[in-house]
């Protein structure tokens, strides 16, 4: 049976989450964002897009293209409540659902999508609960694989509802610009222009494969399957009991390494809480890279020895990381997750060398060497090393 994916993408959602705080930001150029002059754009509202300005954007360029632009720093709390209310809503129709970011999701709605007498009575129906029990306004896109959903999404927006069948891929997506298919960096576009690739139809239909792989590489089969409309990927559900894994979704879009390295540690110290306290140790970990622009990089390595202690997953996370960033670009959300699990004996069996302080004991060395490591010099240590003179005691 063929499948039917949705893809709903909250509208402008920082914003539109703010209105609901300030009604009277309604109608006006907004967007989230820090003060300082390193901060750029997280959204925008509607009418500040009509200045040009988007997500990533210095926010000191945006304020050049409007002088009446306004700068909500943002309550990322907030947005976490009605991100868990709105996916609350599709879960309550499937529990297929891979939530991409903290505004938006996939969901394969095939077994739910036929109880409707007319199909896009679903779709209807889900747009007007969100925005009803939410206050967000949203779009879904429709379509038989992922990537046709998502591309469908971006067609209509605020409120659209769009169905982008293979069929229809010709007519509706060959003559978008390339810059708007999903995948496709804003570093690759350059190298598309010089083999006078200018819409999706034209990489679609590009005869010599081979002056297309060394721009795309080994994704190049991939990213050409997807401009005829062909996608095999799956939803991946985050109750899957075969992985276990934490991802943030980032107020602001960063593209400073340092920051982007501290958040990976975190993540780590975090995961590994998670595994620790669920008595389980992997050896498959997987890196999720968001884009400002919402491209998704997901990468994965084994490692020869079970994963749960934080420096083995901040290693093997940053190791991943390194290799597969698209230096420069803007990210907006980082995850990392761990699967493959070994067998719960085992595990026990390792985590029994070390009693409970010693787990507190070494999270404490892993939050000083972190901080040692970003200040450059040895400012943190034990205060019970002064007792013996040495300020470098582990």
């Amino acid at each position: 049976m063929a499948r039917v994916y949705f893809h709903i993408d909250l509208n402008a959602f920082f914003v539109s989450a703010e209105i609901l705080l300030d009604p009277s930001l309604k109608g006006k150029p907004v967007v989230v964002s820090g003060s300082t002059r390193r901060s750029v754009v997280s959204t925008a509202s509607y009418e500040a897009r009509k200045y040009g300005i988007h997500s990533a954007m210095p926010v000191t360029e945006a304020q050049h293209r409007c002088r009446d632009l306004i700068i909500v720093p943002g309550h990322y709390n907030w947005y976490s409540e009605l991100s868990h209310q709105f996916i609350s809503i599709i879960e309550s129709y499937t529990r297929i659902i891979e939530q991409a970011s903290i505004d938006e999701c996939y969901a394969d709605m095939s077994d739910v999508i036929v109880k409707y007498a007319k199909p896009l009575d679903l779709a209807w129906e889900i747009q007007r609960r969100v925005l009803n029990e939410t206050g967000i306004p949203c779009s879904i896109g429709v379509g038989p694989n992922m990537f046709l959903a998502k591309m469908a999404s971006d067609m209509k927006k605020p409120m659209g509802i769009t169905v982008l069948r293979i069929r229809d891929v010709p007519a509706k997506m060959w003559p978008l610009d390339i810059s708007e298919m999903r995948g496709i960096g804003r570093k690759t576009i350059p190298f598309m222009e010089e083999l006078n690739i200018r819409t999706i139809g034209d990489l679609a239909n590009y005869k010599n494969i081979d002056r297309l792989r060394p721009i795309f590489g080994k994704n190049t089969d991939e990213i050409l399957a997807r401009a005829n409309g062909h996608d095999s990927r799956e939803i991946v559900t985050d109750w899957d009991s075969k992985s276990m894994g934490v991802s943030e979704t980032l107020l602001e879009d960063i593209v400073d390494y340092d920051e982007i390295r501290g958040l990976i540690r975190a993540l780590s110290r975090k995961l590994s809480g998670r595994l620790k306290k669920a008595g389980k140790a992997g050896y498959r970990i997987s890196l999720r890279i968001c884009y400002y622009d919402f491209r998704n990089a997901d990468r994965s390595v084994r490692a020869s020895q079970p994963l749960w202690k934080a420096d083995d997953l901040f290693v093997q996370a940053i190791s991943l990381f390194d290799d597969h960033w698209e230096e420069g670009e803007a990210i907006r959300l980082l995850g990392i997750s761990v699967s493959d699990f070994t067998n719960d004996a085992f595990f026990v069996s390792q985590m029994n060398l070390f009693d409970e302080n010693e787990y507190r004991r070494e999270e404490i060395r892993e939050v000083m060497a972190d901080l040692n490591r970003q200040m450059g010099s040895k400012a943190f240590f034990k205060a019970s090393a002064l007792l013996n003179g040495s300020k470098h005691e582990n």
